[in-house]
């Protein structure tokens, strides 16, 4: 059973407004604790094996956050962005076989001059490997043809995951242009399926499909600013920004329409309806969606040893109401929906560090919380 999010989900409380908070959840007591300071709206967290922790900021930096907090100064190498609108230095992610590869991947918003002045931009990823302070050997693996970049500066999606086959999936936003979600022979408003060198698999669905994007996997999406792989079962979801309204937690399955702009929950800011549809045949329903609209960022699969309650639950943060949402899966379905963390600030991404804690990417102040039980 699909079913919408509407604001009646139960807040934990949090005990304090210190920096070590006590929160009782629904089923675990953690503390909160501040973890690294003096980050400029950190965007992605990704671990290295070691332990340390790298952090993108906006404005196009990348550091490493020491197991003990410490943050690094700029790592240098990082390719250049156009930190303009929700524009900036977005994702970063390792190769699944990073011990023998060394390789880093970071999405971003390109920046390419524009014929009549000022600056265009699309989302690209580029990979490159760790040197001492120096990112090193960088390529650009992904870059969309100059004509399709744009002075819209919203919307460019971001996020990088690999399936256990080695896969790459990011996404790119719809770059504030509705329509083109729809037409499979533009790359805005899809979710790209790539080999980890940017090479288009043989058998993603639109190989050979009437001038259709090679590298695309499905369509019809907004804005996803969220994805993970399913641990078990492998399964990508994707957290997607609705206007206002309708926030969506989709499953990404090959070649489907998942809607936008035909359908959606969403209006228009001003209050003025989009469509008077939500559901059409041949596009897919969300596995769940906010009303009002959340602000949906960062997913994270919980994986660790730590909450033993919450295996396999999906942490979701909230940049409109500063949350930490967990939601509980039965199969397919979304089941129930808990705000575990209210936090007094955006909250742009949440990993599962090797030690078992939630980290979360937390802006103004920009910081790195960490979640630990109290028990």
């Amino acid at each position: 059973m699909r079913y919408s999010i509407y604001l009646v989900c139960t807040l934990a409380f949090a005990a304090n407004a210190s920096a070590q908070q006590i929160v009782q959840s629904e089923e675990h007591t953690f503390r909160v604790e501040t973890f690294a300071t003096g980050l400029d709206v950190p965007w992605g967290l990704a671990f290295l094996p070691d332990g340390r922790l790298l952090v993108t900021e906006r404005e196009g930096r990348l550091r490493i956050v020491g197991t003990d907090g410490a943050v690094s100064p700029p790592i240098d190498g990082v390719p250049k962005v156009l930190a303009k609108g929700q524009g900036g230095l977005m994702d970063v992610t390792l190769h699944p076989q990073y011990a023998e590869t060394g390789w880093i991947y970071l999405s971003y918003s390109d920046p390419l001059p524009g014929p009549l002045g000022g600056m265009l931009s699309y989302t690209a990823i580029s990979r490159g490997r760790l040197q001492d302070e120096e990112l090193v050997d960088v390529e650009v693996i992904h870059r969309v043809p100059d004509q399709f970049y744009t002075r819209h500066s919203h919307h460019y999606g971001s996020r990088i995951v690999f399936d256990r086959e080695g896969y790459l999936y990011h996404a790119i936003g719809d770059r504030g242009q509705r329509p083109l979600a729809q037409n499979v022979k533009l790359p805005n408003g899809k979710i790209h399926r790539l080999h980890d060198n940017g090479g288009v698999p043989s058998d993603n669905p639109f190989v050979g499909g009437n001038g259709a994007i090679a590298s695309i996997w499905s369509y019809g999406h907004r804005n996803p600013q969220g994805m993970a792989m399913h641990p078990e079962t492998n399964q990508l979801w994707a957290a997607e920004h609705g206007p206002k309204g309708g926030d969506e937690l989709n499953l990404v399955q090959r070649g489907l329409n998942y809607g936008w702009p035909a359908i959606t929950y969403g209006i228009n800011y001003d209050g003025t309806p989009i469509t008077d549809q939500t559901h059409a045949d041949g596009m897919e329903q969300p596995q769940t969606y906010w009303v009002p609209s959340i602000a949906v960022c960062g997913i994270d699969f919980y994986t660790g040893e730590l909450f033993g309650n919450w295996q396999n639950d999906l942490l979701v943060t909230s940049l409109r109401f500063n949350r930490l949402h967990r939601l509980r899966l039965a199969g397919t379905e979304v089941i129930h929906d808990e705000v575990a963390y209210q936090g007094e600030s955006r909250m742009r991404d949440v990993q599962t560090g090797p030690d078992g804690a939630i980290y979360l990417a937390m802006e103004d102040p920009g910081r790195i919380l960490r979640l630990v039980p109290a028990e």
